[in-house]
């Protein structure tokens, strides 16, 4: 419970709460292998210097919000590798790698626990069902509640069926949780729903914010009006590669707006760096 009223209480605090950026792709730009089916899970078992290299790069940056590196951690991707007996043990390191940078801040910095689609972000017709959703989902919550994150980020969700999956997962696991969403055109989910019906959706399991995350900048617009005529704070952190060009400058100048419009958590997605995240603390005047 104090993980859930420090970040509640932190989120109505009147300044944004400043998310850190990529993992998998700033991964591949050091040059680490994210193949398939691991992706960045890969980095805790070959190199997990590199992911705490990132994680000190967006401590330093000014990030207030780091995401550990548990995109990949479910048991699910992991017995693609045979590995899925490990998916605990290597959400705890995952976990551990972020914390200790958090610790080494000097100022406050929350932990989070990456939740993903358990298929492919970007593939709503490969939802599971039911039944998966609500064990698979548990399964990783309880992981991340053991391994000790301060915040389940359920990310990149592109069907309101999964969102509330992962969103009820959490609340059982007695944390909160921030969930978000992958938008298309005008404000609809990938899998076609409105946003502002999956919004409804996931606000029955109490999360502490909504938002949108990992769509182009230029989709976002469509996606502030709806955002914010709901009540739940919201969060806003796009991609800076998928099709559009996102300088350091650029995502300032996007932030600004989505600031301006309610946003209380803002940061980057995939494509986005330290720099990123540097130009945009700085920018906003902002150190967490």
């Amino acid at each position: 419970m104090g993980a859930a009223r420090d970040l509640r209480a932190r989120l109505a605090e009147p300044r944004p709460l400043i998310l850190d950026g990529a993992t998998g792709t700033e991964l591949e730009r050091r040059g680490v292998d994210c193949a398939l089916p691991l992706w960045s899970a890969r980095a805790l078992l070959e190199c997990p210097e590199r992911v705490a290299e990132i994680h000190a790069d967006y401590v330093e940056a000014g990030a207030g919000l780091l995401t550990a590196n548990t995109f990949r951690t479910q048991r699910r991707t992991l017995e693609r590798a045979g590995l899925g007996a490990e998916a605990a043990r290597l959400t705890a390191l995952a976990v551990e790698l972020a914390r200790e940078a958090a610790r080494a801040a000097g100022r406050p910095v929350f932990v989070a626990g990456s939740a993903p689609p358990l298929e492919d972000c970007f593939r709503p017709e490969r939802v599971p069902d039911d039944a998966a959703l609500r064990r698979e989902h548990a399964e990783h919550a309880g992981h991340l509640a053991a391994a000790g994150v301060d915040a389940i980020l359920i990310e990149t969700m592109n069907s309101a069926r999964e969102a509330v999956a992962a969103a009820r997962a959490a609340r059982r696991a007695g944390l909160p949780a921030v969930v978000c969403f992958a938008c298309g055109e005008g404000a609809r989910l990938l899998s076609g729903e409105p946003l502002r019906d999956a919004l409804a959706a996931v606000g029955a399991e109490a999360p502490a914010a909504v938002g949108v995350n990992c769509l182009p900048p230029s989709r976002v617009p469509a996606c502030l009006e709806v955002l914010a005529e709901q009540a739940l704070p919201f969060a806003v952190y796009a991609n800076a590669g998928r099709g559009e060009t996102c300088s350091p400058a650029d995502l300032l100048a996007c932030a600004r707006t989505w600031v301006a419009a309610g946003a209380r958590l803002v940061g980057g997605c995939c494509g986005t760096t330290p720099a990123h995240l540097r130009r945009l603390v700085s920018g906003l005047n902002r150190r967490a």
